[in-house]
């Protein structure tokens, strides 16, 4: 067997394992790269897209805890402000009706005197006066015989008589009112006390 030797014009063909090793070994073209991540890279990156998505989160809480916070301030801006209204409205009919006190009393007077006599202009007006106060929740009470109770009477004056029990109202000197749960006016009454 003749020795075979290697001369300049011989071409070495590696075989198929070494072709392997040598693509393994050779680098990368450019474009391919950027494509060859490693564990650590793929690992940093789901690591950035949890931090960021942990931050949107957190952006989003914050936003509906603000959102939260003005509904509530909303409700209750609301809410004092109806009771303000409600309390606005009650004061002025309040000072309606006792500007309406002195033309009630008047009419009321008049009535006792005879001077508001059935059909006339005169007893017309009264009963529109009073329905008018009815309608704005103005209420009279104190009236002759009913017991004295010191919270809705005021004494003006107290009289024995023999026959009372407990103390009633005898005569009532100047009606009272009251608007809803507000007391505008005591009734100004006679007190008929038991005799000793």
């Amino acid at each position: 067997m003749a020795d075979k030797g290697f001369d300049e014009n011989d071409e070495v063909r590696p075989d198929a394992e070494g072709a392997e090793a040598a693509d393994a070994a050779a680098p990368a073209p450019e474009g391919e790269q950027d494509e060859a991540l490693t564990v650590d890279d793929i690992l940093d990156a789901e690591q950035t897209d949890e931090a960021a998505e942990a931050e949107h989160s957190d952006y989003e809480t914050q936003l509906l805890h603000d959102l939260k916070r003005l509904q509530a301030e909303y409700a209750n801006y609301r809410r004092r402000t109806e009771e303000q209204r409600s309390i606005d409205i009650d004061r002025a009919k309040g000072e309606v009706a006792r500007n309406m006190l002195p033309v009630l009393d008047d009419l009321e007077r008049a009535a006792k005197h005879g001077d508001l006599e059935e059909g006339t202009a005169f007893a017309l007006v009264a009963e529109k006066m009073r329905a008018v106060a009815e309608k704005s929740g103005l209420v009279a009470y104190g009236e002759q015989g009913e017991v004295f109770d010191p919270q809705r009477h005021e004494a003006v004056f107290q009289q024995p008589v023999p026959e009372a029990t407990e103390s009633t109202v005898l005569e009532v000197v100047e009606v009272g009112y009251r608007l809803g749960d507000v007391e505008l006016r005591p009734a100004k009454v006679v007190v008929a006390v038991p005799a000793e």
